[in-house]
């Protein structure tokens, strides 16, 4: 009865966890930065995109489970900026017809952010 001894592990340096791990202010636990690189797949880059980054809003597609919260906190890590405010986009699936053998499928869908920081700040994509 191994899974029930009551010991604790002690292999571990606490001191170790204390600096790989960061403590969350959404929800008090700790979280590992390198986990929210998995919230911000990747940036945006299109017209419309490019268009709102001279005004301070940048766009990103995020992982469909990511809150407005997560994404904040992953956005301040990754980036070193502190957004004003986030807003997010559901991206519909929609149907698509091959058009060589005309078998019906799905195209993608997902989430998007549009993440607007405070004047002066900037975020260097490239």
């Amino acid at each position: 009865m191994a899974f029930f001894s009551g010991k604790k592990n002690t292999k571990t340096d606490p001191a170790e966890s204390r600096e790989t791990k960061a403590i969350s202010p959404v929800r008090g636990v700790r979280v590992n930065p390198a986990s929210l690189s998995h919230i911000i797949l990747n940036p945006r880059i299109t017209e419309k995109a490019t268009m709102h980054e001279t005004s301070g809003a940048y766009t990103f597609d995020v992982a469909e489970r990511a809150s407005k919260r997560e994404i904040m906190q992953a956005v301040r890590e990754l980036y070193k900026v502190t957004p004003r405010m986030v807003r997010v986009v559901t991206i519909p699936r929609k149907m698509k017809r091959n058009a060589r053998t005309g078998k019906l499928g799905m195209k993608g869908g997902g989430k998007k952010a549009y993440v607007y920081l405070k004047k002066g700040d900037t975020i260097t994509i490239r």
